[in-house]
C-alpha cells in the first residue's frame, strides 16, 4: 500500500502514543490473521509462538535438530504460509508478508522491546496467559501498549500481579474473526487501564485498523458473543421445542430480518461448532439463573461434537452436501434429510412488504407458523439486551453496534425493537411471562415509546431518563442524513446530486445495483456542469451495498435483440461522452470506489482526477464475461493508466504494457483489494486507500479539497503510442495458444481477436500516436459488432437471469 496513504491519520492520533511496530503473541488463524491486518495497514509486525518438542519426519530426513532457528520458528513459519494460501484472503497484498517476522517465544522476547504494542493471541486458558505476561512484563519498553485478544477470559485477572506500567497499559482488544474482513473491535478496558490509552485505541482501532470499536465491559463474551451465542442458543430451543427442521429455522432468520444468508445453522457451521460450544460453555459456567439454562448446551449438539460434525471444516454439520443437493441434519434421527423451508402465507405477505423493519413487523405479530416462530425466538433476545444493558456495556449504542459489526445484523437489539414497537412488544412479552427490566417499563411510563429519536438529521438514543445526541466519528458523513436535511440539489431514479458541504457535490448512484443506464448518465452530465460553474469538485461515491457493478446490459440487449444498431450506437456514445466529461472537468472529480466495482464502474474511477478507494475495492473490466468489451472508455484508460504508471525516463517496451493490459481485460481480472488494484494499475501511487469503509466520502472529500487548493488543472490531451498492427499479431498468438489448449472457446477467441485490435490501436505502424477519439472509436464498434453476435446475448441474458457467467 502506498505508505503515505496512513502518515496523516497516524500523526493525528499519536498524542502520547505511537504504534510504528507491534508484535503478536501466538500465530493460530486469529493471531497470524491479526498479524496480516496490522501489515495490511502498513505495521511492521513480529510473529511469536512456542517452540516445538519434537521434529518433524521432514526435519530428521534434513539432519535438523531442536536447536536449529529452522526448527524453533516452525510454528510462525507455517503460519505465514498458510496465509498466502487461506481463503478470504487475510492479507489485500502477498507483498504485506514481506512485513511480518516470524520469531519464537523463548528466543525473541527481547525483541519485545522495540515494540509499541504487544497483542496476545495464545491458548484461551487463564494461568498460560498470565505465565506469557509475566515473561512480556521483563522484556516490554515501558509505555508500551499489552492487550490480550481473549474472547471471554476475564482481562482484569489476566493482568493480576503485573508492574503497575504494565496494568496501566494493559486492556483487551477482541478482534473478530477473519479480522481483516469483519468490523467489530470490542476494547475492555481494566479498572487500571490509564483512561488514554483507552481513548488512543478507540481512535487508532477507527482510524488506523478501520474498524468500528465499540467500549465493553470485562463480563463474560463481552457484547456480541453474549448476546449472538444467546440467540442462537434461544433459537435451537424453540426449534426442538415446537419440532421444526434447520431449514425451516434458516428460512426465516437470515435476510429477510437483515441477517445474513447464513442465518442461524449455516453461521453456525462457518463459525464451527466447537467453537460456538467453548464460547455458550464459557457463559453458562459465570452466569446464574435463566440465563444459564439458555447457555446449557443442547444434547444433540454435543453428540454432533463427539462425531466430530464440526460444520464447514469437517464437511458436515448442521448441513451437508450430496453431490448437488444440500441436505439438513435431522436432531433426533442423527440422519440427512432434505432441506425444508417454511412456506406459509404470513411469510409470503412480509416478503411483499418493503424494507427489513416493515418485513420483520408483518411476520412477527401475523398469526402465522413462521411468525409464531420467529416472534418466540426474538422476544427473549431483545428482553436479554435490556437486561444486560449496564453490565456488558453503558448504552444501547454500544449493544446495537457490536451485533450489527459483528454479526452482520442489519439492525441492533434496541433498532429492532423500534422497528416492531416498544409499547406493543412489550405488552405482548408481559402476557407470555418475559421479564422485561424495569428501565424499559420506566420508559415507556414516562411516555418515551422508542429507544431511538432523530430530530432535524441528528440522532439521539434513550439513556438513564433521556434522550442523548449518538456520539459520531466527525470522519463519517452520512448520506441518508443530508439528504434528510434537504442536501439534495436534484434527482431522479437512478442518481442523486448532494452537497456535502465546503463547496463539495456528490454524485450517489441509487439504481438497481447501482447499474449505470441513461438516468445515471444523465445526472452524471447536470452534477459536472453545476459542479464546474458553482463548486470546488465533484464526488462520485455511494452508500450501497456495492460502488457499481457495471452499466445496464438489459438495455444493450434489448437494442441488440432489435437490431436497433442506432439506439446501441448512441447509448455507448452517451457513456463514453460522459467518460470524457469526467476526464475533462474543470474540477477535479474524484470516484470513491467500494466492494464491487465492475465493469462500468471500473470506467468511472478510471478517467477520475483521483481514487480514493476503500481497502476492499474489487474492482475488474470484467464486459468479456458477457460476450463484449468494455465499451465506455476502460480499455483506453487502463492502457494510459498502465503507460503512466511507467518510470519517466526509463526505457520500457509497449507491447508488454499492450499485453498487460490485455490480459487483465480478457481475462476478466478482478482485484482482491484496492492495493492488488495498484498491481492491476486500475489504481496508481497517487490516488488513495481508505482502511475504515465508513470514511470514506469523508477521505475523498478531503482529497477533492486538497486538489482545489494545489489548483487543479485538467489534464492536457495527449496522443497515445499504440503497439498498431504487429502489436495486435502478438496479442493474437497469445490467446491462439490458450485456444489451442482449450482454455477458451470460439466465441472467447473472437473476442480476444476484438479486444486486441481495439488494445493494439488498430491497422497502424508500431509506435504510432492516435487520439484518444480514435480508440474511443475502435472501442464502440467492436463493443456493438460484439453485442450483434448470438452467442454474446446469449451471455447477457444468461447473466441477467441466473447472475453468473455463461460459456459457450
Amino acid at each position: 500500500m502506498n505508505e503515505c496513504s496512513f502518515k496523516v491519520v497516524k500523526e493525528e492520533i499519536a498524542l502520547s502514543f505511537r504504534i510504528r511496530k507491534a508484535a503478536v503473541l501466538g500465530s493460530g488463524v486469529m493471531g497470524s490473521g491479526i498479524a496480516a491486518h496490522l501489515a495490511n495497514v502498513g505495521i511492521p509486525t513480529l510473529l511469536l509462538d512456542i517452540v516445538p518438542k519434537e521434529l518433524t519426519e521432514k526435519e530428521k530426513a534434513k539432519g535438523l535438530t531442536l536447536e536449529d532457528r529452522e526448527v524453533r520458528n516452525r510454528n510462525t513459519a507455517e503460519a505465514l504460509k498458510k496465509l498466502l494460501k487461506q481463503k478470504p484472503a487475510p492479507l489485500t497484498s502477498k507483498k504485506n508478508l514481506n512485513l511480518i517476522t516470524a520469531g519464537n517465544l523463548e528466543d525473541d522476547l527481547d525483541k519485545l522491546k522495540d515494540v509499541d504494542w504487544i497483542i496476545e493471541v495464545v491458548v484461551e486458558n487463564l494461568e498460560v496467559k498470565k505465565k506469557v505476561f509475566e515473561q512480556v512484563d521483563q522484556y516490554r519498553k515501558a509505555g508500551s501498549i499489552i492487550s490480550s485478544n481473549t474472547s471471554g477470559i476475564s482481562v482484569e485477572a489476566m493482568s493480576e500481579g503485573r508492574s503497575d506500567d504494565f496494568q496501566k497499559h494493559f486492556l483487551g482488544t477482541h478482534f473478530f474473526n477473519p479480522p481483516r474482513y469483519l468490523k467489530l473491535l470490542e476494547v475492555i478496558p481494566t479498572k487500571k487501564t490509564d483512561p488514554e490509552v483507552l481513548e488512543f485505541m478507540k481512535k487508532f482501532g477507527e482510524d488506523v485498523l478501520g474498524k468500528g470499536v465499540v467500549v465493553a465491559k470485562d463480563t463474560p463474551n463481552f457484547i456480541a458473543n453474549r448476546i449472538g451465542t444467546y440467540g442462537l442458543l434461544i433459537a435451537v430451543r424453540e426449534m426442538l421445542k415446537g419440532g421444526y427442521s434447520i431449514g425451516e429455522v434458516d428460512s426465516i432468520t437470515g435476510t429477510l430480518i437483515g441477517r445474513p444468508k447464513s442465518a442461524t445453522f449455516r453461521t453456525l457451521d462457518v463459525v464451527g461448532l466447537d467453537t460456538f460450544i467453548h464460547v455458550a460453555n464459557n457463559v453458562y459456567e459465570l452466569v446464574e439463573g435463566e440465563e444459564k439454562e439458555v447457555f446449557e448446551v443442547p444434547d444433540f449438539m454435543n453428540k454432533m461434537l463427539e462425531k466430530g460434525w464440526l460444520g464447514s471444516k469437517s464437511g458436515q454439520g448442521f448441513y451437508m452436501k450430496k453431490g448437488k443437493e444440500i441436505l439438513q441434519l435431522n436432531p433426533e434421527t442423527f440422519e440427512y434429510e432434505p432441506r425444508k423451508k417454511f412456506k406459509t402465507p404470513g411469510l409470503e405477505m412480509a416478503k411483499q412488504e418493503k424494507g427489513t423493519k416493515r418485513k420483520m413487523k408483518a411476520l412477527m405479530y401475523s398469526d402465522d407458523p413462521a411468525g409464531k416462530l420467529l416472534w418466540k425466538m426474538t422476544a427473549p433476545v431483545l428482553a436479554i439486551s435490556a437486561e444486560l444493558l449496564g453490565e456488558i456495556a453503558d448504552d444501547i449504542v454500544a449493544i446495537d453496534r457490536a451485533m450489527k459489526w459483528g454479526f452482520g445484523w442489519e439492525l441492533g437489539p434496541f433498532e429492532m425493537w423500534d422497528a416492531i414497537g416498544v409499547e406493543s412488544s412489550v405488552a405482548k412479552m408481559e402476557e407470555e411471562g418475559i421479564k422485561i427490566p424495569e428501565w424499559v417499563k420506566e420508559m415507556l411510563e414516562s411516555g418515551h415509546t422508542s429507544f431511538y429519536q432523530e430530530n432535524d438529521g441528528i440522532e439521539y438514543y434513550f439513556s438513564n431518563g433521556e434522550y442523548k445526541q449518538i456520539p459520531k466519528n466527525p470522519k463519517v458523513i452520512d448520506l441518508k442524513l443530508l439528504k434528510k436535511q434537504g442536501k439534495v440539489l436534484k434527482k431522479n431514479s437512478g442518481a442523486s446530486v448532494i452537497d456535502v458541504g465546503d463547496g463539495v457535490l456528490l454524485l450517489e448512484f441509487h439504481s438497481k445495483s447501482n447499474a449505470i443506464g441513461f438516468d445515471i448518465i444523465q445526472m452524471l452530465n447536470y452534477a459536472i456542469e453545476e459542479t464546474e460553474s458553482n463548486y470546488k469538485g465533484l464526488i462520485i461515491g455511494n452508500q450501497g451495498k456495492n460502488f457499481c457493478v457495471g452499466a445496464n446490459i438489459a438495455l444493450i440487449l434489448m437494442a441488440a435483440q432489435d437490431d436497433d444498431i442506432f439506439e446501441a450506437d448512441m447509448i455507448v456514445r452517451q457513456f463514453q461522452q460522459a467518460m470524457m466529461k469526467i476526464k475533462y472537468s474543470e474540477k477535479p472529480v474524484v470516484a470513491a470506489p467500494f466492494g464491487m466495482t465492475l465493469g462500468g464502474g471500473a470506467e468511472v474511477c478510471l478517467p477520475s482526477a483521483h481514487i480514493q478507494a476503500s481497502m476492499e475495492t474489487y474492482i475488474g473490466l470484467v464486459e468479456t464475461g458477457v460476450g463484449l468489451i468494455p465499451g465506455g472508455g476502460g480499455n483506453k484508460e487502463l492502457y494510459i493508466k498502465t503507460l503512466k504508471s511507467m518510470a519517466d525516463g526509463v526505457e520500457f517496451d509497449l507491447q508488454q504494457v499492450a499485453n498487460k493490459v490485455f490480459e487483465t481485460i480478457a481475462m476478466a481480472k478482478v482485484s482482491t483489494s484496492a492495493e492488488e488494484a495498484v498491481e492491476n494499475n486500475f489504481l496508481n501511487q497517487a490516488d488513495g486507500i481508505s482502511v475504515n469503509g465508513d470514511h470514506l466520502i469523508y477521505d475523498a472529500k478531503q482529497a477533492v479539497l486538497a486538489l482545489h487548493e494545489q489548483g487543479y488543472k485538467p489534464p492536457v490531451r495527449e496522443k497515445i503510442p499504440v503497439t498498431g498492427e504487429t502489436g495486435y499479431a502478438a496479442l493474437l498468438l497469445g490467446a491462439e495458444a490458450m485456444k489451442l489448449s482449450g482454455y477458451i472457446s470460439e466465441h472467447d477467441m473472437k473476442i480476444a481477436k476484438k479486444l486486441a485490435y481495439v488494445i493494439a490501436g488498430g491497422k497502424v505502424p508500431y509506435g504510432t500516436e492516435v487520439d484518444e477519439q480514435y480508440l474511443l472509436d475502435l472501442e464502440r464498434e467492436a463493443f456493438l459488432s460484439l453485442a450483434a453476435e448470438p452467442k454474446s446475448q446469449q451471455r447477457m441474458q444468461h447473466m441477467l437471469v441466473k447472475g453468473k457467467p455463461l460459456r459457450n
